[in-house]
């Protein structure tokens, strides 16, 4: 049995280390020979009768019946030779188990089988359910059909692909055969829709606003640009999921709405970071920050118990439990406790020297109040666990908050903490039409100084709330979350991540 197994391995890895255009050759030949036999290899059409999961929960009424059932899906091992062959297909929902025996079907069909299916080929089996001497609930095949040819070999865990770069690049083929991979896939899915069923519950209305805008808005961040060719202007790619657009709604008379989409990043990339994401924001009209966030908790703990079934998740070493209490931080008194420095009332000097003295990074050309307050704050939000709401955030960092009611200068806004990062922000949005132009004018000069992630002046919004808007809160939370609460990089979290192209 060792000296069996020696050689089975080194036959695979003769097969791996042969050139992939020779192994695509011999395919090739595979699929001519199906041809000149009479058989499609890519057929236009497929008989199936069952999906696997339901042939196996159905199975003994099956067997007991001596149904005919077609199966489909693709083959994932090839095993035996001669007068028996057993393989096994999977076709998304489950895996089970094919036997061919050549004294029970048509040889010729047998022997097609033989000289013709590869591991990676989707094939149309026609059998009757049957119970091995082993046990194994499996397919006794009288009749096959080829669906699909596989051109390239499959790698398989032995010899297959190692380099991480490679498994993002070639995903499908990560997602085909690493189960968990496939349910993060799924995962995915659920995490969203549990946030979209939620809001639906309480009335809000999911819109579509556009990707593509002439001022971007709705948070602080660098562009893309490109150019639309019919109207010959440059524009850009949207940095938040229709804030401002949303807002408008709400002038409108729309009172809750919410979108999930696609926004643009141009920034860098790290593992909490990305480019091109998803996001959802939503906006809910005559509410204020602190009722949204009692909305956002119970929406997080839904998102979790559907998502993964639990409220306990370790993350970046820390554990934390989003059914426990939430904490709640204030921004201006944690900088206080750490640096010494009234965020409130500070200079960029001071700002300056305390960076220097802490060994933050950053970058002197740029370098504002505004810039350095947010990088000290970064640095204390590492050693907080959470769950919990960072609140009193000066109002230079939030041009679309409204102020603290007690006069202070900070805004009614609050970010959730996990894990020792941001992982959705929300606020009472700013809704004076008089407040948000001379706020967007101070943005506007930070960016026409450099600052290129500074928020750009939309003068058509603030004519938007001189009509009236109603006093609202607003939210939004990316795809963070979801990598977060799988202890992911978000990169790995995303499905088909950018890849640069092989040089």
């Amino acid at each position: 049995m060792e000296a069996f197994f020696i050689s089975y391995f080194i036959v695979k890895y003769s097969l791996y280390m042969a050139s992939l255009e020779e192994l695509r050759d011999e395919r090739l030949k595979k699929k001519a020979l199906l041809q000149e036999k009479g058989f499609d290899p890519y057929p236009n059409e497929c008989h199936r009768t069952d999906t696997v999961e339901v042939f196996l929960d159905r199975f003994s009424l099956y067997e007991n019946g001596k149904d005919t059932i077609t199966l489909a899906g693709r083959i994932m091992s090839k095993r035996g030779q001669g007068a028996i062959t057993f393989c096994d297909i999977f076709d998304g929902t489950a895996r089970v188990q094919i036997l061919l025996k050549k004294d029970e079907m048509d040889e010729a069909l047998y022997n097609l089988f033989q000289e013709t299916i590869d591991v990676g080929d989707f094939i149309e089996a026609i059998g009757t359910a049957y119970t091995t001497e082993r046990g194994a609930q499996s397919l006794f095949v009288s009749g096959w059909r080829m669906l699909s040819k596989s051109l390239r070999p499959i790698p398989d865990g032995y010899f297959g692909i190692e380099d991480e770069e490679e498994k993002l690049r070639r995903r499908y083929l990560d997602i085909l055969q690493d189960a968990s991979v496939a349910d993060m896939v799924k995962k995915r899915s659920v995490f969203w829709n549990s946030m979209r069923s939620f809001l639906l519950a309480q009335d809000f209305v999911e819109v579509e606003t556009p990707v593509l805008e002439n001022t971007t808005g709705g948070a602080d961040a660098r562009p893309f640009v490109t150019h639309h060719n019919a109207l010959d202007m440059d524009v850009y790619l949207r940095i938040s999921a229709g804030e401002l657009w949303q807002k408008k709604l709400m002038v409108a008379g729309i009172p809750r709405t919410f979108e999930i989409g696609r926004i643009f990043r141009n920034e860098g990339m790290s593992t909490e970071h990305l480019q091109d994401y998803t996001q959802m924001e939503f906006y809910m009209a005559y509410s204020d920050y602190k009722k949204g966030m009692e909305m956002v908790k119970a929406l997080y703990q839904e998102i979790a118990e559907k998502t993964f079934g639990t409220q306990t998740f370790t993350i970046k070493g820390f554990t934390m439990n989003l059914a426990d209490e939430w904490q709640t931080y204030d921004f201006c008194a944690l900088i206080q406790e750490h640096y010494n420095i009234n965020p409130l009332d500070t200079s960029v000097s001071a700002i300056e020297d305390t960076l220097k003295k802490h060994d933050i990074e950053y970058d002197k050309a740029t370098l504002s109040v505004e810039r350095g307050v947010d990088l000290l704050w970064k640095k204390i939000r590492k050693s907080l666990t959470g769950p919990g709401f960072l609140i009193n955030v000066p109002v230079y960092l939030e041009p679309l908050a409204k102020k603290n009611r007690d006069g202070s200068e900070t805004v009614e806004r609050f970010q959730v903490i996990i894990a020792g990062s941001e992982v959705g922000k929300g606020f009472s949005e700013l809704n004076d039409p008089v407040d948000q132009r001379e706020r967007f004018l101070k943005q506007q000069a930070l960016r026409d100084a450099g600052d290129d992630e500074a928020q750009m002046a939309d003068m058509e919004y603030v004519e938007a709330l001189e009509y009236g808007m109603p006093p609202a809160f607003g939210f939004g939370v990316s795809e963070r979350l979801f990598s977060f609460l799988l202890d992911k990089p978000v990169r790995e979290a995303q499905i088909f991540p950018l890849m640069k192209p092989r040089e």
